[in-house]
């Protein structure tokens, strides 16, 4: 985990409706509704969509009263598509070989989780990061407005950057049959691409819908998994992840409750000047509440561990009571990544950290 430095790199973000983030909407709402009716449910829910069919998989234990089915068929229509899903579930309780340790406020499991921050911009993530998240919302803002009405729900992005300068940009868009490609390529670099990029580049490539055609999207194209972009949802693969997907889990699973205080901490500890980018981990034996390493480095691979042990707390229970993680909050996260947007409880600065 030595040296913070970076160059060249290219990250990645989807719409919300790409497939596979389809599936990560319907896991965290059905997380969320548990929630508002039982806020210590204990939840761990996987979909898969694929050609008019959506299944939904997992373990739930709570006192809530939900309709997964109609959840999902609901996700589906406030995303923008109009076609019909034939909905499946297969939902039972958590084991109790588990849930006797996280009883006693151990961890949900087993697991290594990072968090990242840097001061290069005003969400303390990596420039190529910050802008491709704002690509792919740019593209859903556009669809919702009307200003574009030929765009259609899934979509994707892509950004390279070499030092502080954008090179490359790929947008590729779900479109209606009757624009040409031609149009979509000018009215996206018009309306989204230029007035975003501009001030990072002036001779940065741009490719939009390469292959020349993206009318057929969503399920009807393709298939979709919660927890497939787990880049996406965290650091654009530029540092470490530990493995574990975040969506349609509470917060007594590490993989998530774990990731968010990683990124809390190292944040924060940016913020108070320990460094201008710091990265933190932390791992966790399923069952027991003290984490068995926290390690914290800034960019010039000055250890700052002490200091992460001493302010942050990183048992599972402290952590949902330090960041308020039993809120319905979640859907919300599971689309343009979990980190660098305002409204989110590891997303604070505390001046007294």
């Amino acid at each position: 985990m030595k040296n913070l430095k970076y160059e060249t790199y290219t990250v990645e973000s989807v719409t919300s409706g790409h497939p596979d983030k389809i599936c990560d909407q319907v896991s965290d709402a059905i997380l969320d509704a548990c929630l508002i009716q039982d806020p210590k449910s204990r939840v761990a829910m996987e979909c898969m969509g694929a050609h008019g069919a959506f299944y939904i998989g997992g373990e739930l234990t709570t006192s809530a009263d939900i309709n997964p089915v109609k959840i999902a068929k609901n996700v589906y229509n406030q995303i923008g598509y109009t076609d019909k899903l034939k909905v499946t579930t297969n939902i039972v309780r958590q084991s109790a070989d588990i849930s006797q340790g996280v009883d006693t406020g151990g961890a949900g499991d087993q697991g290594i989780m990072y968090g990242f921050a840097t001061d290069e911009t005003e969400s303390y993530l990596p420039l190529g990061v910050y802008l491709v998240h704002r690509l792919t919302k740019g593209l859903e803002d556009l669809r919702r407005t009307g200003e574009i009405k030929w765009l259609r729900p899934d979509g994707k992005a892509q950004v390279t950057i070499n030092g502080n300068n954008v090179t490359e940009v790929l947008v590729s868009c779900q479109h209606s049959e009757e624009v040409e490609s031609g149009e979509i390529e000018s009215t996206l670099t018009k309306l989204l691409i230029d007035p975003l990029i501009n001030k990072y580049g002036d001779n940065y490539g741009i490719l939009v819908n390469p292959t020349g055609r993206f009318v057929n999207g969503g399920f009807y194209a393709d298939t979709g998994l919660t927890g497939r972009k787990i880049m996406v949802d965290s650091y654009g693969g530029i540092y470490p992840h530990g493995g574990g997907a975040f969506s349609g889990k509470d917060p007594t699973k590490v993989d998530r409750s774990g990731a968010y205080m990683a990124r809390y901490a190292a944040k924060n500890m940016v913020y108070k000047g320990l460094g201008k980018r710091c990265l933190v981990a932390v791992s966790y034996a399923i069952g027991k509440a003290d984490p068995l390493m926290i390690y914290a480095l800034n960019e010039k691979d000055e250890d700052l561990s002490e200091y992460a042990r001493k302010h942050f707390d990183f048992r599972p229970l402290s952590i949902i009571e330090e960041l308020n993680l039993r809120q319905p909050i979640y859907r919300d996260t599971a689309s343009y990544g979990h980190f660098g947007r305002d409204g989110f409880p590891w997303e604070k600065l505390e001046e007294g950290v």
